[in-house]
């Protein structure tokens, strides 16, 4: 039976799409907060993934972290989300640190400590499909230094409430943008700087 949050999340996702492009970084954030505590995982375990234009990458949506990092090829085969995108098919793995996968993600550091993560012990894996295209992948994962220390595995009935997730939010992931605005910081030391003339 759906939580409330799934029914939150539908309603966030026609909140979404009623207002356009494009969806603002603070509703994705909620879109990934919710789908964490739905599945009582962290933010930071929700990956959502949406399909390049050029439909030969995925591009990070969640985490805000991942965004600025790279894309991953559709032809890798080492990358889960690549993989089910290309076969369309669901997937759980609740023993994932043993399977061979390309793990440069897991060692970006997680705001707001920026220290590098555990690493992923257990995922689901589900295709984002928009009129029967694929256009994405929401992956719910539980990171830990050992398989026990993440968790209770995932489970057949959690990957159907989040095909229902998908389907809700399908209609969102084409009105994210290609590309993020950089976000610079300004120096700490600005007021110490002159402007020489």
């Amino acid at each position: 039976m759906p939580s409330d949050y799934v029914g939150e999340l539908r309603k966030l996702g026609q909140e979404i799409t009623r207002k356009g492009p494009p969806c603002e970084t603070e509703q994705l954030v909620r879109i990934a907060d919710l789908i964490g505590k739905n599945f009582a995982v962290q933010p930071h375990e929700v990956a959502i993934l949406g399909l390049a234009t050029d439909e030969r990458f995925l591009r990070f949506i969640v985490p805000e972290s991942l965004r600025t990092v790279g894309q991953i090829p559709l032809s890798s085969t080492n990358s889960l989300a690549s993989r089910t995108v290309r076969e369309r098919r669901a997937e759980i793995i609740n023993h994932f640190s043993v399977v061979p996968h390309a793990s440069v993600f897991e060692a970006v550091p997680i705001p707001p400590e920026l220290v590098r993560g555990d690493p992923i012990q257990k995922i689901m894996s589900m295709p984002v499909q928009l009129e029967k295209k694929v256009i994405g992948v929401i992956q719910v994962s539980r990171k830990g230094g050992t398989a026990a220390d993440a968790g209770p595995d995932f489970t057949h009935p959690q990957l159907r409430e989040l095909k229902t997730i998908a389907d809700s939010l399908a209609p969102c992931i084409p009105l994210c943008p290609q590309e993020w605005p950089v976000v610079e910081e300004e120096p700490a030391d600005k007021h110490l700087l002159k402007r020489s003339t």
